[in-house]
Formats: C-alpha cells, structure tokens, sequence
C-alpha cells in the first residue's frame, strides 16, 4: 500500500516540495512526462498537478494528500483537512489600488470594480466586510487590470511587492496571509493514516532543524554559571570536563536569528574556542 501525495507540477512550490521530501529521506525520480511516480525507499507515490487542481483531488481521494498555498485551499473550499502548516511558500492576498488612489479604510471599496483571480475569497471577505463591489474575474496579468482600465483595484498575490510598484500600485488591506500547507482526506484507512503519520514525523524533524546550530565551546569552570545564564537552549545545556585541570566543554542548539547576539554575549562571560555546526535533522 502506498501513499498517495499530489505536487505542485512546477515552479517554486514544486522546487520546495522535492526538497523538503529529499531532506526527509524520501527519494523521488523527476520527469518532466510522468505525471506519477512511485518513491523508491518510502511507500508513497507523487502525482503531480496544477496547483488550483490539487485540494478537490484531495477531496475527492484520487490523492492521498497534497502540498499546496493556502490561498488554494480557501479559494477552493476544498473539503480537506490541513495536518501541517510547511512555513516555505509565503505570499499574502491583497486589495491593491493606483497610488494616486485616495483610500480611508474598506468601505471605499464599495462599488468598485475589483480584478482578481481569487474570487471565492475576496467575496467572502467583501461579505464580512459589509461592502458590495463588482468582482471582475481574470486569469493572469491582474496586476495590469487597472492600467488599462479594466479595474479600479486588483485582489492577487503579492510576495516582495516589486511587481505592485512597477505597476504604479498600492497596497491597502491584506486579506489572506499564506504559505504552503500539507492537506489530506478525511476518510484515509488506518494504513495510509499511520505512513501518513511517519511522513509527517520525517518533516518535523527537517523542520525543526531549520535555522537552528550546533554550538560547542570551552571555558574556564569559574564562568559556568554566567554562560549557563545567556543560553537559551533546547533543554539544559551539555556540560562535560577537558583534560585541562579547571576547564569544561559546552554544548547547546541555538536559533540562528538571535545567534550573534549571544554569540557576543558567552565570549564577554569567558566563552573560547567557540565552534558552530550546521543541523540537519532534529528528533524532538
């Protein structure tokens, strides 16, 4: 029995995707003309899919589960469980407007005329909202819509927001923060549950090492305590004894966004010798 997991076909997700599966051991062949293939030491199969087609095949069980944007599934409202949120893929949904476009909260959208690729979202937001506007659907180059005046606004997918400012627009309301997700079907039998379970085991495993290090260091006994103080590790920290009469060795993990802050604080509390290590994996 295997399990079957359905892939972005292409772009980054895909790109991220096949990593995070390398990462957790699992090998995949890739070929631009199979649309599914089997894993060759891990009892799963990928399919590979548009991403917009990916939660209804979850739904619907033709896969087992599937990695896609959030943004997917609640455009979608695709009747599939969300098991792991994956933090790759980052993107948000967005009311955008000409910079030149005076705007005083969400009410000025009312009447508009809106583009958007994302109309199950933006309505239902527009619905919460308590504002009726004219959604105008589009597939691709939203951006332009209200350029050539096919839109006073655009709803879409804004990453860095480089392709806003080229366009002369402006963000005004975020409607959806997104990233990619592992979604699965609601009726999957124990079998497929429990190769679903090691899977997910695999990449939190991945996951939880991400942005993490390995820090070793010696010092003298005498400042122990003070370098205790400044780690905030895991768990208590590794301490063993060197050779040298009155000096130990340190070991602990450290988030790598506060790394050089305390990096500077253990040398000031007697730290030497300090030594950083890449983490692969992480079994908590």
């Amino acid at each position: 029995m295997k399990l079957r997991i359905a892939v972005q076909s292409k772009g980054r997700l895909n790109e991220d995707t096949m990593h995070l599966l390398a990462e957790a051991g699992i090998k995949v062949g890739t070929s631009k003309r199979t649309l599914l293939v089997s894993s060759k030491n891990f009892p799963m199969e990928v399919l590979f899919l548009r991403d917009d087609d990916i939660p209804q095949t979850v739904a619907d069980g033709v896969a087992d589960v599937g990695i896609v944007g959030l943004n997917e599934l609640r455009e979608k409202e695709a009747d599939a469980r969300i098991v792991k949120n994956l933090g790759f893929g980052g993107c948000r949904l967005s009311i955008a407007l000409p910079k030149e476009q005076p705007y005083s909260g969400v009410a000025d959208l009312a009447g508009r005329k809106i583009a958007t690729s994302y109309p199950v979202i933006l309505r239902n937001y527009l619905e919460q909202q308590g504002v009726q506007a004219d959604i105008h659907v589009i597939t691709g180059s939203v951006e332009i819509s209200t350029g050539i005046g096919l839109a006073d606004a655009i709803f879409d997918i804004v990453s860095s927001g480089s392709t806003l400012v080229s366009n002369n627009l402006r963000e005004v309301e975020t409607v959806l923060e997104s990233e990619a997700v592992m979604i699965a079907n609601n009726g999957l039998s124990p079998e497929k549950q429990a190769i679903l379970d090691e899977l997910l085991f695999r990449i939190g495993s991945v996951m939880s090492a991400a942005d993490k290090k390995y820090v070793l260091m010696n010092a003298p006994r005498e400042s122990l305590d003070a370098i205790l103080a400044v780690l905030p590790g895991i768990k208590s920290p590794t301490v063993m004894p060197l050779a040298q009469e009155g000096w130990c060795s340190i070991h602990t993990v450290l988030d790598e966004a506060c790394f050089w802050e305390i990096i500077g604080r253990l040398k000031a509390a007697g730290a030497e010798g300090i030594l950083v290590l890449p983490i692969e994996k992480m079994i908590l």
